[in-house]
């Protein structure tokens, strides 16, 4: 990814600049959180959630881009923020790392989380991650299917409502079969974790 970002064309002609999250950031995460749906901010924190905090803000734009990494899309035609994939590398682990996307409610359907998700994986692949985790709700049957379809899918549950995932990341760049889960997982309108609270 160029320095200052990549312009993309999805699949219904709107065009995007995708570039890794920055700290000037902030007031585009704030605006994007307030046009996510009350079920679309649930399904991403995993808890019912009004505003972003301080901290919280910090924690979503204040990246090393080595063991916390995001790369964000932005609305070339009106300059909002209107996706993000994330990623945070274990702390005890750093081949491993928690991955979760989210697409604000009016750009899902066009094939943007997955794009978010392909860039992600391959960020990840250059920093030596080989294994992305998540925590999804047991009801998210969408993407528990997906990754049972890669055959390199591990989880368990974590309690009633929720399911922790390991998919290991393939370690051949040209093997497409977890991006192409995850592009299909995103057009499901798919979230992952969240970040630390």
């Amino acid at each position: 990814m160029e320095a200052d970002g990549e312009h993309v064309t999805l699949r219904d002609g709107s065009r995007v600049l995708v570039r890794e999250v920055r700290p000037d950031d902030r007031e585009l995460f704030v605006a994007g959180f307030e046009r996510l749906s009350p079920e679309a901010r649930y399904r991403r924190f995993m808890a019912h959630k009004k505003r972003l905090g301080e901290q919280e803000l910090d924690f979503l734009t204040r990246l090393d881009h080595e063991s916390h990494e995001a790369i964000g899309a932005i609305d070339e035609e009106t300059g909002e923020g209107v996706g993000v994939a994330r990623m945070v590398r274990a702390g005890d682990d750093p081949d491993q790392a928690e991955a979760a996307v989210v697409v604000t409610d009016d750009w899902q359907g066009k094939g943007l989380g997955g794009l978010l998700l392909d860039r992600l994986t391959r960020r990840a692949r250059e920093l030596g991650v080989r294994r992305f985790t998540a925590s999804l709700f047991t009801d998210n049957r969408r993407m528990l299917a997906l990754f049972d379809q890669l055959g390199c899918m591990h989880k368990h549950r974590e309690d009633i409502d929720t399911v922790a995932i390991a998919v290991d990341l393939p370690t051949d760049a040209g093997d497409g079969s977890l991006a192409t889960a995850l592009r299909s997982a995103a057009a499901g309108d798919v979230e992952a974790v969240p970040p630390p609270r």
